[in-house]
């Protein structure tokens, strides 16, 4: 016996069910337990129970059911490639072969050095290329896992890009397991982005999520494990216990957190749950238009959640250090300006709409100016420095405003039991509550002016469907202009009640998705909404609207361009229009909207043209941090110029590093694309993981995504036609030719599989009873169009079939159960000899392929000469790794005939052992250049832990961890071995005189193909 023979055997017997440390169940293999075949669709090695694989049932008493196995405690039996026995296709066509090699290659995880993108013209959103390089950067191998800040501007499509990493993981098999953290009022948007636009179904825990989930699933159960891929608001989290430690128990394959700015400070709620999952999942994506509040250290800690070695130390680092975990972009970067034109329409000025105050305002002013705010040194009656300037943001809110700020100072000086110094500041609080008590709409010159503006230019009204988004502040303004604003714009009875919808901080997250879903749908009668600046991050307010309204202004540039944001992103077909009520003031020394709010809706307006972005301007970061230090210039005597043009660095001691490193970061638009097309970027001469492979890459010319069938479509037709052949009366299956609909009711095993829908979805559009699904990308375009004119939901009827719909995986899977336990079929092909087609896989210790090739192998017998000189009969395998090149040349498609002969399959079965060992001859001898491109991210970040210090315990910890890690992610063990079908030589043609049609049979022996050849060591002959 041959070692290569050795090896092989040795590899069936692990394959058929040997339990060591290493085992090894890749994505798409095929395993039996407990007598019942299973789909692998995941595994991941346990500290005690051997091997964690999921699996989705085969056999005809499990099928579709989905269960979890360990290795420690079931045997769980990978079927020998050797026992495969060899069966007869009949179908037309051999359709039913060439359907189960196409399921094969399309359940076979792509591996690990697959660094393109495959997916990305599939899905329904537009071919910008600057969307897709979140998920370039993210599979490049520049990280040894997919971690990645995505901290483009807001309106630029994070959520697409999300989706777009989301789905390449998916396919990649890294993506079963996915947990997505949102604030709870953008949770229903996202789900409906990653279903409507890419298949990807998430169930969302919100309130009434919870409440169901509780009822389905047994008490104390963990939820997570229930469902696979999740979305829940990040206060959901943070502040429950019980999901803490559910979360502490699982181990996921992507977590995504959207406004990731929140986990910044450490030791918050938020910034621990951030700590919890971080390590507990392979991939991490984080999105932000505005990660960093100007603070080193609070952004080394976001960062570190990615990788806790990126920063050595985290006051003194650049941006070049960690430029490999963020992409950032703005909307006149050069890219994504010219990939947007006609896609996002250029927004117009910020128009301030003065408002002349009422002599009851002016009242209110005056006393602002004489007692709270004097003037030329003088000095305010109220001890706390900042609080004037409360007082007057609330009075240039509103009156209802401005009594609930002095209602409230009020009552806290008079629960004090020591009043003294505090007598003065409480009769000036109460001559302002008596000058502001009667002062109602018609004393409120803003009010006024917004009346007009919404009826006369911007066009509100009862007959009209124009809408407009309107921003306070202040809750009470709100409430209190969704009291009064309806009648004076002319709506009555329940038009008035219908018209206006309020959304602020204070509603649930049900209430608030509600609000934004309500807005978004265009048959509803919402014409305003008015909103606090709870709606200023992630939510999409530009489907129905165009037009927004500052009721009044924050004394922040960051605040001012989220909420101009809204309106104003990817997708919007208007130019959106801004306006801000900037109320004045004839008192001398008032400090007006002229003053504070004006000034800076000019300066954002400025930034945003010339920079893209206005949040660099101060160089504090945080909308927060800006108001308070403009208030702190304010009372020092500065105009709003002089605090904007302040150098940060040298008024708050800032170290100037830091500003160093401010600059390269909000600097770097664009660099990323670099990186990722030029392949000598990073100074190497080979090509860089993320780069197209250069000429000299065997593979530079190889597809992504080997494919058997052209398209999709024609899988998915094929495959019905196969699967159910009376599908027009079984399923009640109807297909609009001309429009391309596909119109069926779903089998059980198919609504099993829905579940993991939206239960909105599936209840309005009673998916259980009828799907409507097509690949015509302008029919579920304008689908989902079509939902958001509607009145009832934003979900559309007809889904786009994506590779990742449910109803494609489940018509994969019936497919692949089509044939019997480890049963190939025989294929009547054009050939000169028979070829097996066989799947090798490598995996890592994850049980994630590291390599996967599609192999033709023959053989064939040979005379070779013995060291005594005489001539002997031997073998010779051959081997090539283009198995579906090779089997379009040997014409395996539709047009080809299946005569239906007969064949005895003996002496193909018995040539088995051979054909396996030539297979595992030609994977040993590529294995160490494939991995070479593997280990070489490892041994780079291996050097870099090595130099990282970290002193303490913990440090030492997360050092050895990610040693660790680091390792488990190249190749280990021998390579798992599938027989898939043999190729047979049609017996009525003349191989010597070719097939009559100007072809010859395809053999491996021709020179032009180049196989690799294997002979057994004559030793052992």
């Amino acid at each position: 016996m041959t070692a290569v023979q050795t090896s092989v055997e040795q590899s069936g017997a692990e394959q058929a069910g040997a339990t060591s440390g290493q085992d090894q169940y890749p994505a798409g293999a095929l395993v039996v337990v407990r007598d019942e075949e299973w789909l692998v669709k995941s595994s991941m090695p346990t500290s005690d129970d051997g091997t964690r694989i999921e699996v989705t049932g085969v056999s005809e008493f499990v099928r579709d059911q989905e269960a979890v196995f360990f290795s420690g405690l079931d045997r769980i039996e990978l079927l020998d490639p050797g026992a495969t026995t060899l069966v007869m296709d009949d179908s037309p066509n051999y359709r039913r072969s060439r359907l189960f090699l196409e399921a094969v290659l399309r359940r076979t995880a792509l591996p690990q050095s697959e660094h393109r993108l495959a997916l990305a013209d599939s899905f329904l959103m537009d071919p910008l290329p600057y969307q897709r390089r979140p998920a370039q950067l993210a599979l490049s191998g520049a990280n040894l896992r997919p971690r990645l800040l995505i901290a483009d501007v807001v309106g630029l499509g994070k959520t697409l890009e999300i989706g777009l990493t989301l789905a390449e993981l998916i396919r990649r098999g890294r993506g079963e397991r996915i947990l997505v953290v949102t604030p709870q009022h953008v949770l229903e948007q996202f789900q409906h982005e990653l279903w409507t636009r890419f298949a990807i179904p998430l169930v969302r825990l919100d309130s009434v999520g919870i409440e169901r989930i509780q009822r389905e699933i047994p008490a104390g159960r963990n939820p997570f494990t229930s469902f696979k891929r999740v979305i829940v608001s990040i206060d959901t989290l943070k502040n429950t216990d019980q999901y803490q430690h559910h979360l502490e128990q699982i181990r996921w394959d992507a977590v995504v957190v959207d406004e990731s700015h929140n986990l910044i400070n450490r030791g918050s709620l938020r910034n621990q749950l951030a700590r919890t999952l971080a390590p507990r999942t392979d991939a991490l994506i984080l999105a932000s238009a505005t990660p960093h509040n100007g603070d080193a250290k609070s952004f080394a800690e976001l960062i570190r959640l990615l990788d806790p070695v990126a920063i050595r130390d985290p006051e003194n680092y650049r941006a070049a250090d960690i430029e490999h975990l963020f992409i950032r972009r703005t909307k006149i970067s050069p890219e994504v300006r010219e990939q947007m034109k006609g896609q996002w329409a250029d927004r117009g000025p910020s128009r301030s709409v003065h408002c002349p105050a009422t002599p009851a305002e002016e009242r209110i002013f005056e006393e602002l100016a004489a007692v709270w705010l004097p003037g030329d040194g003088g000095t305010s009656v109220s001890a706390v420095p900042l609080f004037p300037y409360t007082l007057l943001k609330s009075f240039l809110s509103s009156p209802a405003a401005l009594r609930a700020t002095v209602s409230a100072r009020i009552r806290t000086l008079e629960k004090k039991e020591d009043r003294r110094g505090t007598e003065a500041e409480l009769a000036a609080l109460h001559r302002l509550s008596e000058l502001a008590a009667g002062l109602t709409e018609a004393d409120s010159a803003k009010f006024a002016a917004l009346v007009r503006l919404l009826r006369e230019e911007i066009g509100v009204g009862p007959a009209s469907e124009t809408r407009v988004v309107v921003f306070s502040e202040r809750v009470q303004t709100l409430e209190w202009l969704a009291g009064v604003l309806p009648a004076a714009l002319g709506f009555r009875g329940r038009a008035a009640r219908d018209c206006v919808r309020v959304m602020h901080g204070g509603l649930s997250d049900e209430q608030q998705m509600d609000r934004v879903e309500e807005f978004g749908l265009a048959d509803t009668p919402v014409r305003v909404l008015l909103t606090g600046d709870v709606a200023s991050e992630g939510v999409n307010l530009h489907r129905q609207c165009h037009q927004l309204v500052h009721y009044d202004v924050p004394w922040s540039l960051i605040r001012i361009e989220q909420r101009n944001g809204r309106i104003d992103r990817y997708g919007q077909a208007h130019p959106p229009e801004f306006r801000a009520l900037i109320l004045t003031s004839e008192v001398e020394g008032a400090k007006d909207d002229t003053v504070v709010a004006e000034r800076l809706l000019e300066r954002e307006d400025q930034a945003h043209r010339s920079l893209g972005t206005a949040e660099a301007v101060t160089g504090l970061y945080r909308a927060e941090a800006e108001e308070r230090s403009l208030i702190q210039d304010l009372l020092r005597g500065r105009t709003v110029d002089e605090s904007l043009d302040t150098p940060r660095s040298a008024s708050d001691g800032r170290d100037a590093g830091l500003d160093d490193f401010l600059a390269d970061f909000f600097g770097s638009v664009d660099a990323t694309a670099e990186r990722a097309d030029d392949p000598e970027a990073d100074g190497r001469d080979e090509p860089s993981p993320a780069g197209t492979p250069s000429s000299a890459d065997p593979d530079a010319a190889s597809p992504v995504l080997p494919r058997l069938f052209d398209s999709t479509a024609h899988f998915v037709d094929e495959a019905l036609r196969e699967v159910y052949p009376d599908a027009r009366d079984r399923l009640e299956l109807d297909r609009d030719q001309q429009s391309g609909l596909i119109s069926f009711r779903p089998p059980a095993e198919l609504i099993h599989r829905l579940k993991a829908l939206p239960s909105d979805y599936l209840r309005e559009q009673r998916l259980r009873e009828r799907l409507l699904v097509t690949f015509n990308r302008r029919l579920a375009e304008h689908s989902l169009q079509r939902a958001r004119q509607s009145s009832t939901s934003s979900w559309p009827e007809i889904s786009l079939l994506t590779d990742l719909h449910p109803v494609v995986e489940w018509l994969t899977d019936k497919v692949l159960v089509g044939l019997g336990r480890q049963e190939a079929p025989m294929i009547t092909a054009n050939v000169a000899e028979p070829v097996y087609l066989v799947q090798g896989v490598y995996s890592n210790k994850l049980g994630r392929p590291t390599v996967v090739k599609w192999m033709g192998v023959t053989w064939r017998e040979v005379a070779v000469e013995t060291e005594q000189g005489k001539k002997k009969l031997t073998w010779e395998g051959l081997a090539v790794d283009d198995m579906v090149s090779l089997l379009r040349r040997a014409g395996v498609g539709p047009a080809m005939a299946n005569k239906r002969g007969y064949r005895d399959p003996e002496p193909l079965r018995a040539a088995l052992p051979r054909v396996l060992e030539t297979a595992g001859a030609f994977l040993d001898a590529r294995r160490d250049a494939w991995d070479a491109p593997l280990r070489r991210p490892v041994e780079e970040y291996k050097l870099r832990l090595g130099a990282w210090e970290q002193p303490t315990l913990g440090g030492e910890r997360t050092r050895e961890r990610l040693a660790d890690l680091a390792d488990s992610l190249l190749t280990t063990g021998r390579p798992l071995l599938r027989v898939l079908a043999v190729l047979v030589p049609d017996t009525d043609t003349d191989t010597a005189r070719g097939n009559g049609d100007g072809t010859r049979p395809v053999s491996l022996s021709a020179p032009s193909s180049s196989p690799f050849r294997y002979s057994p060591p004559l030793a052992a002959l």
